[in-house]
């Protein structure tokens, strides 16, 4: 069984290689069970063309900007419904490169750590399964161990087999919840390319 669910994972963490057209891994990472690629860190260059700026706010320009930024990455509304308060604050602060891409940087900053902790967890949740299969297959032997001695522990192997069971219902549960847990980071991807899309539209408008 244990080859069964580790074929399981290296298959998907190999779906990582043939993923897009960049270039493909050295070899399948078992931390990584995901058929997305495995990016470990975005760069802000590949969605803002322009310098970021170096700029430092005074304390009631930065609260307005971080109160922006907060609206642009929040997860559970689309990057659309901050366009009011970046509206507002390029007419209070104007719409100018530095200004749009100092609120472009935060947004980035703010996702890129999210997204970190997301993939750490990610690997983390791929190591438990591991784990896991380890112990199915020890009780697995075990059970044989038991079986093929001249005076079977039936109460033991009853026991054993109904902690396989259990496990072995836990690991598939683990698998199908992650689909959801790969799109992820993606998702976040997704989102930061739509704030800069809507940053850089803002600039001058």
């Amino acid at each position: 069984m244990i080859a069964k669910h580790f074929k399981m994972l290296a298959t998907l963490a190999l779906a990582v290689l043939c993923a897009g057209p960049v270039a493909a891994q050295p070899a399948p990472d078992p931390s990584w069970p995901c058929i997305q690629r495995k990016v470990p860190r975005l760069s802000p260059g590949l969605m803002w063309a322009r310098p970021l700026p170096q700029i430092k706010l005074d304390a009631e320009t930065a609260a307005e900007a971080a109160d922006v930024v907060s609206r642009l990455v929040l997860r559970r509304a689309p990057p659309e419904e901050a366009r009011p308060a970046l509206d507002a604050f390029a007419q209070r602060h104007g719409d100018g490169p530095e200004m749009m891409g100092y609120l472009f940087s935060e947004s980035f900053e703010r996702l890129s750590q999210l997204r970190g902790r997301i993939m750490r967890g990610i690997e983390d949740y791929a190591e438990s399964q591991i784990a896991l299969s380890a112990r199915i297959e020890r009780n697995r032997r075990e059970m044989e161990r038991l079986m093929a001695a001249p005076e079977p522990d039936f109460d033991r192997v009853d026991a054993l087999e109904r902690q396989v069971m259990w496990d072995e219902r836990v690991f598939a549960d683990r698998q199908q919840s992650l689909t959801y847990v790969c799109e992820t980071p993606v998702l976040l991807e997704k989102r930061l390319y739509a704030i800069s899309r809507m940053l850089e539209a803002r600039i001058g408008g």
